[in-house]
């Protein structure tokens, strides 16, 4: 029998300190055969590399728009999470996605995310989508929560009563 408590919030597993190390574990962003760049990232900016393969394609032949989405969401939230302390960890709150033009087959794309302010429990990010000749394919921006081991669990939400 189903119970009618609430299931408890969703809480990530704190990131590996070694951001490098911690994209090396795989993730969605490696499913879809894109690289975190580690020569061409550091302490609040990430860069994030893949070449446009038949399976990241729409029914029009050009890049499906959630291969964006994947691509600048891992480069900007490894941005934060480049700046986390070991304590600490983070979720994507929100995620704002400008569609410039398709991409296609063979073509390289490189993401680069970047935090624009980090505060205490949010961070603000950016990041653009370009190709190997530097057109800007698309462009984000986002912001990720933060919290750590220290902060107080949220109190659970408010039941509705039943009719």
């Amino acid at each position: 029998m189903p119970s009618d408590e609430p299931a408890p919030e969703p809480r990530p597993i704190r990131p590996l300190p070694d951001l490098l190390a911690a994209a090396r574990r795989g993730g969605f962003h490696s499913e879809v055969g894109f690289v975190v760049d580690a020569a061409r990232s550091g302490h609040g900016f990430v860069t994030v590399t893949g070449r446009v393969e038949t399976r990241h394609l729409n029914i029009n032949g050009v890049v499906h728009g959630g291969v964006y989405a994947t691509i600048l969401d891992t480069a900007m939230g490894a941005s934060v999470v480049s700046m986390l302390r070991e304590t600490e960890t983070t979720a994507t709150t929100s995620l704002y996605i400008e569609f410039l033009r398709a991409a296609r087959e063979g073509e390289t794309l490189t993401a680069r995310g970047e935090v624009l302010r980090r505060g205490r429990h949010i961070a603000f990010a950016e990041g653009n989508l370009t190709g190997a000749d530097g057109r800007r394919f698309s462009q984000a921006r986002g912001t990720w929560y933060i919290w750590s081991e220290e902060d107080r669990s949220p109190p659970p939400a408010a039941r509705r009563a039943k009719p």
